[in-house]
């Protein structure tokens, strides 16, 4: 069941369509385990009482710090710089389907000009393998660096960000004593620019820019684009187990390169 469970994640279907799909595919049966010749495959209502187990137990974390231990033991290192950031997943706003009402714990927020109604997906990335080592799930209206204690694996030297982290030296101060702040600083101030600053940002932002491929690989691979349950906690569980088999994505050359 956790292997379906996992299998529901990597190809981001519902819970009838992974019933269909371990019928319709020899190879996914073959993952998960399953002869249909001794037993039947897992019903839609089983897999959404497992998924349902899961969450109740809050095994999210449990999940994600067992794929994160597999990889340190194949030699995957966590380096001593953090990049944290966060992603805004996208609730359905109308209050004219389901429930008739919108998600109360999903929240709005401005991003630009424009608004945004559901949650956000806070991320620590490291700094060279681009492998998460945390992840935290709130409202969308949440700011980003009220998680960033979350983020932090206390092992890291280093913090970057963008300028949502700005000036949060002294929680730093308190949560990672020995950690220098890397984020990006305010340059502009009343129509003064302060280039030495903003070249400093430039600087910093080749590296935090790494966050946006893991992004990218939860989006446009697992489908980590909209909330498919509701209330976070749910979502939250779905996040930690993107976010897993994000990291075995990320470090597939890796794992493959041992079994050659």
């Amino acid at each position: 069941m956790l292997r379906t469970h996992s299998l529901q994640s990597s190809f981001n279907f519902l819970d009838p369509s992974v019933e269909e799909a371990l019928y319709d595919s020899e190879a996914m049966r073959q993952f998960v385990g399953i002869d249909l010749g001794v037993e039947r495959v897992p019903d839609e209502t089983t897999i959404c009482k497992f998924r349902c187990l899961l969450t109740k137990n809050q095994l999210r974390k449990k999940f994600f710090a067992r794929v994160n231990e597999h990889l340190k033991a194949s030699g995957m290192k966590l380096s001593t710089g953090t990049v944290g950031d966060a992603m805004i997943i996208s609730a359905p706003s109308s209050t004219k389907k389901g429930f008739g009402k919108r998600d109360p714990e999903m929240h709005q927020t401005m991003k630009g000009n424009t608004r945004y109604f559901g949650m956000k997906a806070h991320v620590g990335v490291d700094s060279q393998t681009k492998l998460i080592h945390s992840v935290e799930a709130s409202a969308a209206n949440v700011h980003d660096a009220r998680a960033l204690p979350s983020l932090l694996n206390a092992k890291e030297r280093r913090v970057y960000g963008d300028q949502a982290y700005w000036g949060q030296k002294g929680l730093l101060a308190v949560h990672a004593p020995k950690t220098k702040d890397f984020t990006n600083q305010r340059y502009r101030y009343r129509g003064i620019v302060d280039e030495a600053e903003r070249m400093k940002n430039r600087t910093k932002s080749k590296i935090q820019a790494r966050v946006e491929h893991v992004f990218a690989v939860m989006k446009l691979k697992f489908g980590f684009t909209k909330v498919r349950y509701r209330g976070i906690e749910k979502n939250a569980h779905r996040l930690n187990v993107t976010a897993a088999l994000t990291n075995l994505f990320m470090a597939r050359r890796h794992l493959l390169a041992l079994q050659a």
